[in-house]
């Protein structure tokens, strides 16, 4: 300090020890702090490609990332791939059960994934099921490796961790339905048949019906975000796709009560999430119980966004609902509602397909209705046989 004593008073040099003493501190404090905590109340640049489109002959992977999946899903599943044109493969541990729920341990369900995602041969990864798991890959699992190896990956619910690190690392991938739920559909309805369509190059473009809590407004963003109670825990962490500079926030949720989601929309709150946010799209909130006194979630979640000069489409159908449309995650979107109905595009490669969502929800009914009917035409048929045998 001698430099400073000639040129300073005593106050003077006492005021820039102090500073220094801050500065350096400080400088310390940021590196000792944990990895994954640098970038909480900042925000992060995402820029995702698409992975190539899927052409006939093409294998697509069958993995079980989360719980496990009765193997009679997945080989009915299997065989709607292969109508589709494309060769399905198993992962080696799809069969396993471990602790009553998974499907096999984190390594072996982590060894899955990294297979479906180094063979040069796998296009697309078709995820069997959700519940819960995939928290467990978080850092488990570099952005090296699904960036140098982008492909599609499908699913929905659990999976969403697994969109959220695909994000991170530059990649879009496909929210929409599970080896389970397509073995039930047979393959048939949007629900379906949107994720085929996409694999192949088609784009829906969703136009939705006006809804009472929508809000008006114009937003472009990436698309992020999935399963509430999913997403929420890994804030903050390298796995966050919430950090985004700008984005377009989709949510939700199945048999959580009003209160428990009323506790997560808070926390993004604390986080900044809707400080990024560009535009909300609320999904189905399914089996979700009114224990605080609104109308729906949908009310409840539109309650805290009046300081929020953003977009909000409310209802749209995705998510544990009896129609679940595909949405591309950390894709570039812009979503418009008006007073009349809203739209929600996706800035990518492809053809464009236009979607009427009302007229998907109504088809859906009907393919279910359908389907219920050849149900019970089977189970007749059944006990006729079973009836026919007891005479015998």
């Amino acid at each position: 300090m001698g430099f400073f004593r000639t040129f300073a008073s005593d106050n003077d040099v006492l005021i820039m020890k102090k500073f220094l003493i801050t500065f350096v501190a400080g400088i310390i404090l940021l590196s000792c702090s944990p990895r994954h905590t640098a970038g909480l109340h900042g925000s992060v640049a995402l820029s995702c490609k698409e992975p190539a489109f899927l052409k006939p002959g093409d294998k697509v992977a069958l993995i079980s990332p989360s719980y496990h999946t009765p193997m009679e899903n997945v080989e009915a599943a299997a065989g709607i791939l292969r109508d589709w044109g494309f060769e399905p493969v198993v992962g080696a541990h799809v069969g396993k059960v471990y602790r009553g729920h998974y499907a096999g341990t984190t390594k072996e369900r982590l060894a899955d994934l990294e297979w479906a995602l180094e063979d040069p041969e796998i296009k697309a990864i078709l995820c069997n099921r959700g519940g819960y798991g995939t928290i467990r890959l978080v850092n488990r699992l570099s952005e090296e490796t699904l960036s140098a190896h982008p492909k599609w990956l499908i699913g929905f619910s659990d999976i969403t961790t697994l969109h959220a690190m695909e994000t991170r690392s530059g990649v879009v991938s496909i929210h929409g339905t599970m080896s389970s739920l397509l073995a039930k559909a047979k393959g048939k309805g949007l629900t379906s048949t949107l994720v085929r369509d996409i694999l192949t190059g088609t784009i829906p473009e969703y136009h939705a019906p006006a809804h009472p809590e929508s809000r008006p407004g114009h937003g472009t963003g990436t698309l992020v975000g999935g399963n509430l109670c999913t997403f929420t825990p890994i804030l903050g962490t390298e796995a966050d796709a919430t950090l985004g500079e700008d984005i377009i926030l989709f949510i939700e949720e199945v048999e959580e009560d009003m209160s428990h989601i009323d506790r997560l929309i808070n926390t993004l709150i604390l986080n900044g999430v809707l400080d990024r946010c560009r535009g909300i799209v609320l999904g189905e909130f399914t089996g979700c119980k009114a224990n605080l006194d609104f109308g729906s979630v949908e009310e409840m979640v539109c309650s805290y966004l009046e300081d929020y000069d953003i977009p909000v489409l409310c209802g749209f159908p995705a998510g544990h609902g009896d129609v679940n449309l595909p949405l591309l995650m950390g894709a570039p979107v812009t979503l418009d509602v008006t007073d009349a109905g809203a739209t929600l595009t996706f800035h990518v490669e492809g053809r464009t397909q236009r979607i009427d969502t009302a007229a998907a929800v109504s088809e859906a009914v009907s393919t279910e209705k359908e389907i219920e009917k050849q149900r019970e035409f089977v189970r007749i048929l059944d006990f006729l046989r079973h009836f026919e045998g007891h005479l015998r």
